[in-house]
């Protein structure tokens, strides 16, 4: 959520964030050898054609680096058959969502939404609807289409009972005005990709049984998210990939995939200055509240 970078420092020195970064790299190769260190992708699209000659590999590497889980968010119509085929070769381990992303959203979106209900309505395999939301980075030519595949796609949600993944971009006030009259509801979620403003986070942290994902934007030079974090108890927050998107420093700008999520973790540790096993286990605990599973 709020896919942008700002560029106005951080709170953290950079003398003290290589202070507490050098306490805890050793932890770094612990993280892929300890049983109880638990990892969770809770935003990956490890379906997408750019896993389509490694997937094994990619997902080999997943397991080695700690990860456990794998949560799957779908797109649109055209990705569903990809997104069941990795989760059902990978089960136990890859988890499918269903929904229609805004970015699919167009005038036909009633036939996209209509695929999607037959999916909720006929299957009990999707642990989320998602992702779903709004995208006006490039315009606002859909904006009301985009709404209503949004707060259609909510009231599924509390029908169905289950948690939705939101996906927002350049959009924040719009997103927060559909979701406000839903505060005294049973809904649940992950506010996708967060990289707000600290108020930003306050007025989204009213949703209480909503989650922030965290993925590699934390990592980056000019980000400002690390002083936001600073006001977000960790209980709030869970860690993602957005893969192959957003990949980590050190990998920024190459493909991304599930893996890194120990870079995002081990950024995390440092802005909270406890270890990497704790922010693992809080970020886990929370991730499966959510998606209501139990170890």
């Amino acid at each position: 959520m709020f896919v942008h970078e700002r560029n106005n420092g951080s709170s953290i020195s950079e003398e003290n964030s290589k202070k507490i970064f050098d306490r805890f790299a050793q932890t770094d190769n612990n993280i892929r050898r300890k049983r109880n260190i638990m990892l969770i992708d809770t935003h990956s699209h490890l379906f997408v054609e750019e896993f389509t000659e490694d997937l094994p590999q990619v997902m080999e590497r997943a397991r080695k680096a700690g990860v456990s889980y794998i949560f799957m968010p779908n797109i649109d119509s055209t990705t569903i058959d990809a997104m069941l085929s990795v989760c059902r070769d990978y089960p136990g381990f890859c988890y499918p969502m269903i929904g229609l992303h805004p970015t699919s959203v167009n005038e036909s979106y009633e036939q996209e939404l209509a695929v999607v209900h037959k999916y909720l309505s006929t299957s009990n395999e999707f642990v989320a609807i998602g992702e779903i939301g709004l995208d006006l980075y490039w315009d606002k030519t859909f904006l009301k289409e985009q709404i209503l595949a949004f707060e259609k796609q909510i009231e599924w949600a509390l029908e169905y009972d289950l948690p939705i993944v939101i996906h927002s971009r350049e959009a924040f006030e719009y997103i927060y005005k559909v979701m406000e009259p839903y505060k005294k509801t049973p809904l649940t979620g992950i506010f996708h990709s967060f990289t707000g403003t600290s108020e930003e986070a306050a007025k989204l942290l009213e949703f209480e049984g909503f989650m922030l994902g965290i993925n590699g934007v934390v990592t980056f030079k000019k980000s400002t998210l690390p002083e936001t974090l600073t006001t977000v108890p960790l209980e709030r927050i869970v860690l993602e990939t957005d893969s192959p998107y957003l990949a980590p420093v050190p990998n920024r700008g190459k493909r991304n995939e599930s893996a890194n999520v120990k870079d995002t973790l081990m950024k995390v540790a440092e802005i909270y200055q406890i270890t990497p096993e704790h922010v693992a286990e809080v970020t886990s605990v929370n991730a499966l509240k959510v998606f209501g599973i139990r170890k």
